[in-house]
């Protein structure tokens, strides 16, 4: 029976792992395959076992990090010492987290087990000098994006192009109107998506900007039948969003604001125009086509070591992948509610830009869209092939 370790630090991380162990288990090579590591829902129900739980490793920035240190430091050394010597597994699979996975994969690497890392960390962004630690890591490492396996081949390290699983999961054409029609028995006017993160740090740093950027959309847009909807990314940050929902009708009682937990595929179709937090969800904005504003807010010292590090003029994913600012970045002091503001409304007055946008990524989703689970499980059965002989 083939064993393989997996970790996914973080939501994101869980998502476009599970599609790989359905592929998996559809693979005769892997029958009765018992995979076990750190795992989110979508990963558990596709057989994985979680033996820790994966909100420990859910922390962005060397701020959020430093606090969470030593009991990330204690899982590694714990998850390290059961996979070599208790649960030894035929191949380590480590999803996307490379502060972390990097760590374990060197020294699984070191102990004999193949290891293949999920998305390759981004050093064509910022440290890009993680690619000779990553050498040392991995067998391979399967890239969710076309340009990034010419990196790792100039570098000797072995790459894969499998392609981004949201790009399979999320229809070409989008049908706004369906998806105003499923939220609260249906909703008309414009729909305006609000997506403050999947963290605590990033509700407590962007989530008060974000809702007084509600507050100023509704003052300006009076007059238009206008929907907030925010889609809450885990459970456990519904308390912090309800706070500032509370706080936001002790003074703006009007304001039509609708929480739903998750559905942000749902909420994301049905939007006219999008605010959200840097991260993943903003390729998942682009692949639904939707004109949006990027922002985010980290700490000054993290803010400051990120700039030092970083090679391109832009953050999000969307105007990384399209080599240019598509959309607008307003970070950190440039993360003002009327600024905000402005550029979405900007959207609104701009049916043509919106469009031509709408254009660009249909071209970035077709580029992207490729049977990712499948190739991604080719890759680690050709690995453990390969090394077992």
């Amino acid at each position: 029976m083939p064993k393989l370790a997996c970790v996914a630090g973080e939501p994101s991380g869980d998502l476009i792992a599970a599609p790989i162990f359905h592929a998996l288990k559809q693979m005769p090579s892997m029958a009765g395959l018992d995979a076990y590591g750190i795992g989110g829902p979508a990963m558990q129900a596709q057989g994985v076992r979680s033996l820790w739980p994966m909100e420990t490793l859910s922390v962005r920035g060397y701020v959020e990090a430093l606090r969470q240190l030593p009991a990330i430091l204690r899982l590694r050394s714990e998850l390290i010492q059961y996979l070599i010597h208790d649960q030894r597994p035929d191949i380590y699979l480590g999803v996307d987290a490379p502060d972390f996975n990097l760590g374990v994969e060197l020294r699984l690497k070191e102990a004999g087990i193949p290891t293949i890392h999920f998305v390759s960390p981004s050093i064509w962004a910022w440290r890009g000098n993680r690619i000779q630690k990553i050498k040392r890591a991995v067998d391979r490492v399967l890239c969710l994006f076309p340009f990034e396996p010419e990196i790792y081949e100039r570098a000797g390290v072995a790459a894969s192009y499998v392609g981004h699983p949201m790009a399979s999961e999320i229809p070409e054409i989008v049908d706004t109107q369906s998806a105003k029609a499923k939220i609260n028995n249906g909703l008309e006017g414009l729909v305006i998506a609000v997506l403050p993160g999947s963290r605590h740090s990033e509700i407590e740093l962007i989530g008060p900007i974000f809702f007084q950027t509600i507050s100023v959309l509704a003052k300006r847009l009076v007059g238009q039948r206008l929907h907030f909807v925010i889609p809450i990314a885990a459970p456990h940050l519904k308390p912090a969003i309800e706070l500032l929902k509370k706080n936001l009708f002790s003074s703006h009682p009007e304001i039509d604001l609708i929480l739903l937990d998750g559905q942000a595929d749902l909420v994301l179709a049905a939007a006219d125009v999008v605010l959200i937090a840097s991260g993943t969800a903003t390729l998942q904005a682009a692949l639904w086509k939707k004109p949006m504003v990027i922002s985010y807010k980290v700490p000054w010292l993290t803010a400051q070591i990120m700039k030092r590090q970083g090679y391109l003029p832009y953050v999000g994913l969307p105007n990384i992948l399209c080599g240019e600012f598509v959309v607008p970045e307003l970070l950190q002091d440039e993360a003002k509610p009327e600024s905000l503001a402005n550029a979405l409304i900007a959207w609104l007055d701009q049916p043509q830009a919106v469009q031509a946008l709408k254009t660009r990524f249909e071209q970035l989703h077709l580029s992207l869209k490729r049977p990712t689970g499948l190739l991604a499980a080719q890759a680690i059965e050709q690995t453990m092939n390969k090394r077992s002989g």
